[in-house]
């Protein structure tokens, strides 16, 4: 055996509800004004969210637009005052008290990313990495991508069934790789083993649940040739039943799931989250780019996978550094340092080309909320522009050198 494991969340964990309230406060503030600038934490302990950090935007927020944000965002997660959980159990949103903590952004800052010739620099300094490979149609790995699968089942199944699950949610799936060789050539065997923890209301036995949630795992549409019930290990609420759940009994923070939000462990992480920051923030638009190009790399078949990192120094328009892994998975005639060459020559990758080709300035319901991109992971997700494939015709161009 060769084994490698990742975990996921759901949206009514405490830090991915975090991570939502923050970023539909980004929503909301780059949809009035385009030019907003965002870097909003958000603490959510017990019934009390704690919104802090730096705002500069053109609309102005009253503390009872913030209580709006906090509330619509909780209901939209499933606390929405479910009657099958007592007001001890888990969390309701009348109950919520809110502090806002928000101060403007430093003019020191700000001289440096919007500039004169239009041009943005980067909002901080700081490496991001974007990661691909060959292990499933999106060429996301193998072990965050069925752990996904699970608990988006589950949660789905939790918020139209409120009279038996609650939206706090983990799933862990661990693939068996067979070998470490197989592990490197992205060949995964089968699934090894999972793990899901979910609660329940009271009046349900263990027993019920993991009958229940067995059920789930089956008609997840994890892959036939790699799950069998037989053969994999499940473990289901492993310490026993749980009803006591949300912030009430697990605080929560912004950026805490960064390796659920990214590669699952599977590659290195930047040195920052995503959600709370706007597009200026390479952060996250830097996360975007070295995760597109790596895609592209992948899907070209010019490797089986590809790790992409790119830096940045604050204020300062094009990257310090763009890096190219393959791990020796390249094609015959290629190598990490045509590749690197190669995207330094044909992709500007500053945070204004990246903000317009992706539209990072213009989040809405027809395109993409951020809010719903804290939700459901960073990466990954074939609705989000930055894992569109349209620039295949560019990196296959070094098919013919």
């Amino acid at each position: 055996m060769y084994l490698f494991t990742s975990e996921v969340v759901s949206p009514g964990h405490p830090d991915k509800c975090a991570d939502i309230i923050a970023d539909s406060i980004v929503d909301e503030l780059i949809m009035g004004d385009s030019n907003s600038r965002v870097a909003s934490e958000v603490f959510v302990a017990g019934k009390h969210v704690i919104i802090g950090g730096e705002v500069t935007s053109k609309v102005n927020l009253t503390i009872e637009d913030y209580k709006k944000i906090v509330h619509d965002a909780l209901v939209k997660i499933g606390y929405n005052g479910n009657p099958y959980f007592t007001r001890e159990e888990s969390l309701h949103p009348e109950d919520i008290e809110v502090q806002v903590l928000l101060n403007s952004q430093s003019p020191d800052i700000n001289q440096g990313v919007d500039q004169e010739d239009g041009e943005i620099g980067a909002g901080d300094q700081g490496i991001m990495f974007g990661y691909a490979d060959i292990e499933t149609k999106n060429y996301m790995p193998s072990a965050i991508s069925y752990a996904r699968l699970l608990m988006e089942r589950v949660y789905e199944y939790a918020k139209a069934n409120p009279s038996k699950l609650g939206v706090d949610i983990k799933t862990q799936v661990t693939i068996d790789y067979g070998t470490k060789e197989n592990f490197e050539n992205c060949n995964p065997q089968k699934i090894h083993t999972v793990v899901v923890s979910a609660p329940c209301v009271s009046s349900m036995s263990i027993e019920e649940v993991r009958e229940l949630i067995k059920e789930l795992i089956d008609s997840a549409g994890l892959p036939q040739d790699l799950y069998s019930r037989e053969d994999c290990i499940v473990h289901i609420n492993p310490t026993g039943k749980y009803v006591s759940h949300s912030s009430l009994h697990d605080s929560g923070l912004t950026g805490r799931k960064l390796i659920v939000d990214s590669f699952g462990g599977y590659a290195p992480i930047g040195g920052g989250a995503q959600s709370s920051k706007d597009y200026t923030k390479v952060d996250r638009s830097g996360l975007y780019a070295s995760r597109y190009i790596a895609k592209h790399i992948v899907a070209s078949r010019l490797s089986k996978k590809a790790l992409v990192q790119i830096s940045y120094a604050i204020g300062v328009a094009k990257p310090i550094s763009i890096t190219v892994d393959t791990y020796g998975t390249a094609i015959d005639g290629i190598d990490d340092n045509i590749l690197s060459d190669f995207i330094t020559k044909n992709f500007p990758l500053t945070p204004n080309w990246i903000t317009k080709k992706f539209g990072l300035d213009r989040p809405s319901k027809d395109t993409f909320l951020y809010a719903d991109v804290a939700s459901r992971g960073q990466v990954g997700q074939e609705d989000y522009p930055w894992e569109k494939l349209d620039s295949l015709e560019i990196f296959r161009e070094l098919l013919d050198v």
